[in-house]
């Protein structure tokens, strides 16, 4: 898989309200689609499939005990989510403060002119 597939899918995880709801409840304890539903406002199928697209997101990792499988959040795979968005912020802060540059030159110009 690709880098840009990695961080597509990742993202995509991420994106969803539920997801991210599931992804705090697990910070906090393990828990199983059943326990996971308990929590929130949606099913039990709905809770596994949103497992689904987090574990194949790589942002949560899972046991079998018994009939059931626990999961956890993957604290490396959450760490590297955290880095982008930081990453990403960075970006578009000195992306705002260059337009910000811009937009005062052309103020300026503009009063120049004018005077």
């Amino acid at each position: 898989m690709s880098a840009t597939a990695v961080d597509d899918a990742l993202w995509s995880a991420i994106g969803d309200p539920t997801r991210r709801r599931m992804l705090d409840l697990l910070l906090a304890d393990e828990g199983t689609a059943t326990s996971l539903s308990a929590q929130l406002p949606v099913t039990r199928q709905a809770v596994a499939k949103h497992l689904g697209v987090l574990d194949r997101a790589g942002l949560v990792r899972s046991t079998a005990r018994g009939r059931e499988r626990r999961y956890r959040v993957d604290d490396e795979r959450l760490g590297a989510a955290v880095a982008q968005l930081q990453s990403v912020g960075s970006a578009w802060d000195a992306r705002l403060r260059r337009i910000k540059q811009i937009a005062e030159a052309i103020e300026k110009s503009a009063d120049r002119a004018g005077n």
